[in-house]
């Protein structure tokens, strides 16, 4: 078997240790990025559909400064964007290249887009349960809890498993500038020394990770749908 490897992917056999690590880096990427995306983005997503015009707590000087500060950084390409962030990078991470230097960018990057999918899944909740929380002296907050977030679990998990597939591809992309991952190992021998088998392995690995997040999104999906 170890020589049957050794001849249909000779670059990758001999490389292995080096792709276990990129794997393993993309790994720490999607889940520290994947984290702090979905803290901040679930709360930023929250904010703007309690704060819009008709909201229950509606604020719409809140609401306008945070709807174009998303729309902005939705708007600017994931690749300059890591540029762009690399000062910030190093103030915050202490460096602005490897797995530690791309966090920063991965949840810029992410984080808006996020916030309009939560904006998005929460704008489903029946209007009829927040009127009849509001009509039993509900405060704000056990609404936000009890009634939107509760019924919009399926939703939301939704758009967690789009958000996380999408994070994945930004980590890739930041192979480009030296970020480490699967990413940084496809463009280095793949590309870069026309390696064709690390190619393909790389994206047979990525297409695997994509298919078992979209998979176990939709179990969990399916199970929380009234």
């Amino acid at each position: 078997m170890q020589e049957f490897f050794n001849n249909l992917l000779p670059n990758l056999m001999r490389r292995l240790p080096e792709f276990w690590k990129a794997a393993g880096d993309t790994v720490l990427m999607e889940a520290w990025a994947g984290a702090f995306v979905f803290i901040i983005g679930l709360i930023l997503g929250v904010i703007l559909t309690v704060t819009k015009p008709g909201g229950i707590m509606e604020q719409k000087f809140i609401y306008q400064v945070l709807d174009k500060i998303v729309n902005l950084f939705r708007s600017i390409p994931f690749i300059i964007l890591l540029t762009a962030l690399m000062p910030l990078s190093r103030l915050i991470m202490g460096t602005a290249i490897y797995v530690r230097g791309v966090i920063v960018p991965l949840v810029f990057g992410a984080t808006p887009f996020f916030a309009r999918q939560v904006e998005s899944a929460l704008a489903q909740t029946d209007k009829g349960l927040i009127e009849a929380a509001l009509s039993m002296g509900s405060s704000p907050l056990e609404i936000i809890f009890r009634v939107y977030l509760r019924e919009s679990v399926a939703p939301i998990t939704r758009a967690t498993t789009i958000t996380i597939i999408s994070l994945l591809g930004l980590t890739a992309m930041a192979g480009a500038v030296g970020a480490g991952g699967l990413g940084d190992f496809a463009i280095r021998y793949g590309h870069d020394r026309n390696m064709i088998d690390i190619t393909w392995v790389t994206v047979i690995v990525l297409v695997a990770a994509v298919s078992l997040v979209q998979w176990l999104g939709d179990f969990i999906a399916r199970k929380n749908t009234h």
